[in-house]
């Protein structure tokens, strides 16, 4: 009987011809939790705003793993020591780091589990796998928590240059059409280099440095700040929220057997069990969207109006601010519409409501990109920096917003 070809090459639209590196990995990608993936947008809602951004979770663990395998082969030709154990860990660890993540990538932490985030759930998932695959995950869990003495390992998964960044902020940039975001990620992995266990980057490669601090500012406020996004994103969380009380009240409304389980149950870490993340693994935006379809006919107004906002991108206003909004302002705007309407105050809520987000490129005080000078000396980039201010860069820009119906609704 002949044995399955484990060693496929995959072809991305970024990089080209990607390929797996070996029969564990191939398994990996094979597994159902991991085939999930291909059924969780990379940017949540951002495709009401940018049409063409339909990417998925899938796309982008495989495009990360990818540039972890030239960053290992461009450390290996500077003498940096990374055996075949350490290289399989990576490997494994970046590809399974966004694993965790729920129906439309964040809008679930918010809404229908407690205070549980996505790097948590990746977590649990790794650790399921690592039973499943007798203990061979072992190894990358414990780089992937930075538990593992060599630490410039994990910055390679988790840090301000790591290869999740360099991955998503091209391809993010690429799928949505706005350029200011197209970094060159393989010129800067070829920059990369160890310096006393720290990943660092030469100096020659200061510029790329800048350009990516720059096109991550960009890509927050052209992108994933973009005002219409933020709106979409909070009606999904209050369409989740608004499912999961009234389903608590005893409501039965039409949702798929995963989806009903999470809207009629309380889940927080303490009560995530192997059983929860089984059933989490069957969710997907599928889930979402069917829902929303079915509940635009349900008997309450608010899930039903919700649901057909969403739906029929028949958005919310938002306004946006450089000072938080007056409570007058939307208390005003409540009463408005609980008049016009005949809302409850709880329900004008879910339609009039405010917020905040903000926007640091760099943070000059957590784990800074560390720029190594032909002298051998290390020094925080922001402070080499000649041609770009990037410690203003590294403060950290608040905007307030407040959504509210349009004058139609």
């Amino acid at each position: 009987m002949n044995q399955r070809n484990k060693l496929k090459i995959v072809n991305d639209p970024i990089y080209g011809f990607i390929t797996i590196p070996s029969a564990l990995i191939f398994d990996l990608i094979e597994h159902p939790y991991f085939q999930r993936l291909r059924r969780i947008s990379q940017m949540g809602m951002s495709y009401l705003v940018y049409p063409g951004a339909h990417h998925t979770r899938f796309h982008h663990a495989l495009g990360a793993m990818f540039l972890m395998q030239k960053a290992i082969q461009v450390l290996r030709l500077k003498g940096v020591v990374i055996s075949e154990a350490e290289e399989e860990a990576l490997l494994i660890a970046i590809l399974l780091h966004d694993i965790g993540h729920g129906p439309f990538s964040h809008a679930m932490e918010h809404s229908i589990v407690d205070h549980i985030n996505h790097e948590k759930i990746s977590l649990f998932f790794m650790e399921s796998l690592n039973t499943e695959f007798d203990q061979k995950l072992s190894f990358a869990i414990s780089v992937f928590k930075n538990e593992y003495e060599r630490k410039f390992l994990h910055q390679l998964i988790s840090s301000q240059l790591d290869m999740d960044r360099l991955d998503y902020l091209r391809r993010d940039s690429f799928y949505t059409g706005v350029s200011e975001g197209a970094v060159n990620s393989q010129r800067l992995i070829a920059m990369l280099n160890v310096k006393d266990d720290k990943l660092v980057v030469e100096e020659k490669g200061i510029y790329s440095v800048e350009k990516f601090i720059v096109a991550r500012r960009l890509m927050y406020w052209q992108v994933y700040l973009h005002k219409t996004g933020i709106v979409a994103e909070q009606l999904l969380m209050r369409v989740l929220k608004r499912a999961k009380e009234l389903t608590q009240q005893g409501v039965n409304l039409p949702a798929s057997a995963a989806l009903t389980f999470f809207l009629k149950n309380s889940i927080r870490v303490e009560n995530f069990s192997e059983e929860i993340l089984d059933t989490f693994s069957k969710l997907d935006d599928y889930d979402i969207v069917s829902a929303m379809k079915s509940w635009v006919a349900s008997e309450d107004i608010v899930l039903s109006q919700l649901s057909e906002m969403l739906l029929n991108r028949d958005l919310l206003r938002i306004k946006l601010k450089n000072n938080p909004i007056p409570s007058e302002e939307i208390a005003k705007k409540k009463q408005d519409l609980m008049l016009k309407r005949n809302y409850t105050e709880a329900e004008a809520s879910y339609f009039v409501f405010d917020g905040q987000i903000d926007n640091q490129a760099y943070n000059m005080e957590k784990d800074t990109i560390n720029l190594m000078k032909e002298s051998g000396k290390v020094v925080d980039v922001a402070k080499a920096s000649d041609q770009l201010n990037l410690e203003a860069l590294s403060k950290k820009v608040i905007k307030y917003y407040l959504c509210y119906p349009k004058s139609n609704y």
